[in-house]
């Protein structure tokens, strides 16, 4: 399997995406829908990733080993009005890449997907990856539609880490709602980098591995960027074959919450 991103690589990543979701946001009213997020606007897509940067940065600057209490998050609310709200938005960027090229690269502090890497390394892949993603929501918004996989850029070697990190971090938490009581078996397979994944799903937290499995009830391929958006359902540009709809699956009980 490809390397995955170093620390470094995802800290500037998270710099870069934020950059482009506030120039993303500043061509299209703040009131406009969504189509990837339904139930959100523009406004509410910046304050959402603005106050998720706030609480990362304060968790990662003050090496904090439990979660931030509802009271301290609720600081992090953004401004009402108009011309404020990028500059916020901006600002708390700043602060969040500032506080992971600060931290230690031995730090401390709490984290929550299953088998993370790191606390520097966790805290650097997730902020990059839920930029970017949000960052694809606000093209989204100014296209008035799903983006193709070549309107949301997204290169091959970021995509294959946030695959990685949705796949074999989120997924086989206990939270997950991917079950069945039909037990099968689903590859997932770039078709342009060396790297798979398998997901046995069955009534249990599903089991990953980093691994094609040739007998799997389900194989879907793409691109890798084209499998980042896919399975994030931010995209269409995959394929599937076999004898599951293991997509379908997906589609409809693969929600990702980011605590």
């Amino acid at each position: 399997m490809q390397g995955f991103l170093s620390v470094d690589e995802l800290v500037t990543a998270a710099g870069a995406e934020a950059t482009r979701l506030a120039d993303e946001a500043e061509r299209v009213l703040l009131s406009d829908p969504v189509p990837t997020c339904p139930d959100w606007t523009v406004r509410q897509l910046v304050e959402h990733v603005g106050e998720v940067h706030r609480w990362a940065g304060a968790i990662v600057s003050r090496g904090l080993l439990q979660d931030l209490p509802p009271e301290e998050q609720s600081a992090f609310a953004a401004p009402d009005g108009r011309r404020e709200l990028l500059p916020w938005f901006r600002t708390g960027a700043r602060q969040l890449i500032d506080a992971l090229k600060a931290a230690p690269d031995d730090l401390r502090a709490f984290v929550f997907l299953k088998g993370a890497p790191p606390a520097k390394h966790f805290w650097a892949r997730r902020q990059a990856h839920e930029t970017a993603i949000h960052r694809v929501d606000a093209l989204a918004a100014r296209l008035g539609r799903l983006p193709t996989t070549a309107e949301a850029s997204i290169t091959t070697e970021f995509a294959v880490d946030g695959i990685d990190e949705l796949v074999a971090g989120f997924v086989p938490r206990r939270s997950s709602r991917l079950r069945t009581d039909e037990p099968f078996r689903m590859t997932i397979a770039p078709t342009d980098a060396v790297a798979a994944w398998t997901i046995a799903v069955s009534d249990q937290p599903p089991v990953v591995t980093r691994e094609a499995d040739p007998a799997a009830h389900a194989l879907i391929t793409g691109t890798a960027a084209a499998l980042y958006l896919g399975l994030w359902n931010r995209g269409d540009d995959i394929a599937e074959n076999g004898t599951v709809d293991a997509l379908g699956h997906w589609r409809e009980q693969v929600r990702v919450s980011w605590s």
